[in-house]
């Protein structure tokens, strides 16, 4: 693609880059890969733990998920992982969030929405949002009749008969998963030895909601900033944040978790509600808790490049996408890795499996063709630092620029924003707002910006 000329670029008319002013991470090298090979036990009854898997430090889950269009072979992908962690020995749960039964039909089990054995080391769950309301307002209902705040209103609605709007699926995911991964802290208590597990594999119900929920935590900040400052500095707030305050604590306590609120508002509240929401921001940029692998139909433009602007989204929304994937096509094996690299160098690249749904699939058998055994090499590389394959921002303070790596996206689909006297940029593009900040040495209003090699380069003035 032609570089844009930063002069050419500010005076057009219709510029490709909006970029307004207000008043007022660098990653470093390409990880080494340990590729060894992953030997299973043909038996997945006597599966043994491979040294070679992504084994959680600190005993803490690993969650790995999917992004790809409807059709690209998420679920499928989704269930090969699973499989995949299970036979190599590791305590795995496929948390599935759809009513669509292909998950039950590659484990020829059926799904329920409490953990659901299906072999040794493997278990399934189904999220249905509206068994999940319950929870949460049940708990909110005891904590009301102790301290009597609603007098009884609180108590008078029936959760079975409430319905869910736009959004809560999102939101109960999120809870879910924060159940079972901890994202913020350690696993809930009620996630006790015996339903503890090594890998979450999430098949979630569209890619644009998983990256929603991949970026949740690191959005939520800059609203906790701005109702921190309702409930400090305005008479509603200091009236009412007591009270909501009070009925969060009483509810957390009932939740078996050790409350941190203490009954005060006080600056330290706010803070550790801060440092919360950076702990799981964190998460998604660690490859030791975090998998996330794009999916595509190789035969298709369509999907892969739509797997493209996914890696984009995934990168704006905080993460670090591991690798790529596609389903191999029975009669073009070779050009279908072929295209998957073309596309998606230099991200390490494989190919699932292709499937058949007329009958359950024997998955010893699955596991040890020679298709999937690059598939689990991708699944279970061990990343000695914590980077990602392309650093998404990297800083120059001789040329004083910024590269944003953005695949996925054209000079036109990206917009630039700055507040606070040049210290932040805004980058919107894909449906989503990432918050840049910069050094020192670079900090200042921009001067021009040119699109060249999937990358952004924003130069300073």
């Amino acid at each position: 693609m032609a570089s844009s000329s930063p002069s050419l670029l500010l005076a057009s008319p219709s510029p490709s880059y909006s970029i307004r002013t207000g008043n007022n991470s660098i990653q470093r090298d390409i990880p080494r890969r340990n590729r060894r090979r992953i030997r299973y036990r043909v038996s997945i009854t006597a599966a043994a733990a491979s040294p070679n898997i992504d084994v959680p430090p600190q005993k803490l889950p690993k969650l790995v998920t999917f992004l790809g269009k409807g059709g690209s072979g998420k679920t499928t992908s989704a269930v090969f992982a699973a499989q995949h962690y299970a036979m190599a020995g590791l305590k795995t749960c496929l948390v599935v969030h759809s009513q669509d039964p292909t998950a039950d039909s590659l484990l020829n089990v059926k799904i329920g929405t409490s953990p659901t054995t299906c072999n040794n080391n493997l278990s399934a769950v189904r999220l249905e949002t509206t068994k999940m309301l319950l929870e949460p307002l049940n708990r909110l209902k005891e904590a009301d009749a102790r301290l009597n705040m609603t007098q009884g209103v609180l108590e008078g609605i029936v959760g079975e008969e409430l319905g869910v709007l736009p959004g809560m699926d999102s939101i109960f995911s999120v809870l879910a998963l924060e159940r079972l991964v901890g994202f913020v802290g350690n696993v809930a208590q009620k996630n006790q030895q015996k339903d503890k597990f090594d890998i979450i594999v999430y098949d979630g119900f569209g890619t644009e909601e998983t990256i929603r929920l991949i970026g949740a935590t690191s959005k939520a900040r800059l609203y906790l900033k701005y109702l921190r400052n309702l409930a400090e500095r305005t008479d509603l707030g200091r009236l009412a944040g007591p009270s909501l305050l009070r009925l969060a604590e009483e509810a957390i306590s009932l939740s078996g978790r050790d409350s941190r609120l203490n009954g005060r508002m006080t600056p330290e509240i706010w803070d550790q509600l801060e440092q919360t929401l950076e702990r799981g921001s964190s998460v998604f940029e660690e490859p030791s808790r975090f998998g996330c692998y794009l999916m595509m139909d190789p035969n298709s433009p369509t999907s892969v490049n739509s797997a493209l602007r996914f890696w984009g989204c995934a990168i704006q929304a905080g993460a670090q996408v591991s690798g790529a994937f596609g389903i191999a096509s029975p009669n073009s094996r070779e050009t279908s890795i072929e295209t998957v690299k073309k596309n998606f160098s230099p991200l390490p690249c494989s190919l699932i499996p292709h499937l058949s749904m007329t009958t359950p699939p024997d998955w010893n058998e699955i596991m040890l063709n020679e298709i999937s055994e690059a598939a689990k090499e991708l699944l279970s590389v061990k990343r000695r630092h914590n980077v990602p394959v392309v650093p998404s921002v990297r800083f120059d303070s001789a040329t004083k620029s910024i590269t944003l790596f953005m695949p996925g996206f054209d000079k036109s689909e990206i917009k630039l924003y700055q507040f606070r006297g040049g210290s932040e940029l805004l980058v919107e593009a894909g449906d989503q707002r990432r918050v840049i900040r910069l050094p020192s040495q670079i900090q200042g209003m921009v001067g021009g910006a040119k699109f060249t090699e999937r990358s952004l380069v924003i130069t300073m003035r």
